[in-house]
């Protein structure tokens, strides 16, 4: 079993590859799929969690032996800069390990300010990394109540801006939706500071999906991306439930926005 690996269903519209290099997070987001995902209870996943074992070791000696030219996500499981008990320097270290294979690179968090400090590692990447953050709600009420433990809607926003202004590649996922209105804010308030966005929606989660107009909401999305000339991926489950709504292929191809 190789350490890095492609990624089925959704999470496939992410990223060709990916690597977990921590199995827990502190996030404690109410959506998040990986407690069921990895058959773990709610309150014994969200932990700040050791590195998985022997995972850079593993890491150097598989790239090493065959660097993937394809790009690699961190993570899918667990958050790289969730508050890990090393402090994140294993994802210091792995991005180390794949910068030095040539490995091109996204994150995703909702560590906000806490990947500032890997911020001269991602510029020795040059155009092979893009960093992004997920983006729910405009408001910490709402943060608080569902990511009780993620950084603030501020802080996410302002650590994109920061990376944008230091020449990074930026992206963000929108999804879940929870709030269409507050999606819709979000986009417009990162228009100056995200390069690439990917929108979603959200799936059966307590009925809450089904009272959504999506039709309405892919509309007003695509009319603000598309007049700000922004590079844009609407996910397969919004497509579908929004089907109305006329895309270019651009804006429905998974690859379209990774690193190479």
């Amino acid at each position: 079993m190789t350490i890095i690996y492609e990624p089925r269903g959704k999470a496939r519209e992410y990223s060709p590859l990916a690597l977990n290099l921590y199995l827990g997070c502190t996030h404690k987001c109410k959506y998040c799929y990986a407690p069921s995902c990895m058959l773990k209870k709610r309150d014994t996943y969200f932990h700040a969690p050791e590195p998985r074992k022997n995972v850079l070791k593993m890491l150097s000696n598989e790239v090493s032996k065959h660097a993937p030219k394809e790009q690699v996500l961190m993570s899918f499981i667990g958050d790289v800069y969730s508050e890990n008990s090393d402090g994140n320097s294993t994802t210091r270290s792995a991005l180390e390990i794949l910068r030095n294979a040539n490995v091109p690179v996204a994150i995703l968090t909702k560590g906000g300010e806490r990947c500032l400090k890997d911020i001269d590692m991602f510029k020795r990447f040059g155009d092979k990394i893009q960093i992004g953050a997920t983006l729910t709600f405009d408001n910490d009420a709402d943060s608080l109540e569902w990511e009780s433990g993620a950084a603030s809607p501020q802080e996410r926003l302002g650590t994109l801006r920061e990376l944008h202004k230091q020449g990074i590649r930026t992206f963000a996922s929108f999804e879940p939706v929870i709030d269409p209105d507050q999606s819709i804010e979000l986009i417009e308030k990162g228009l100056d500071c995200i390069d690439v966005f990917k929108i979603g929606k959200l799936n059966n989660y307590k009925q809450i999906d089904k009272a959504i107009d999506w039709t309405r909401f892919l509309i007003k999305v695509v009319e603000i991306l598309r007049e700000a000339g922004k590079q844009f991926y609407i996910k397969h489950d919004l497509q579908k439930a929004a089907a109305s709504v006329k895309l270019f292929g651009n804006e429905m191809i998974p690859d379209m926005h990774n690193v190479k």
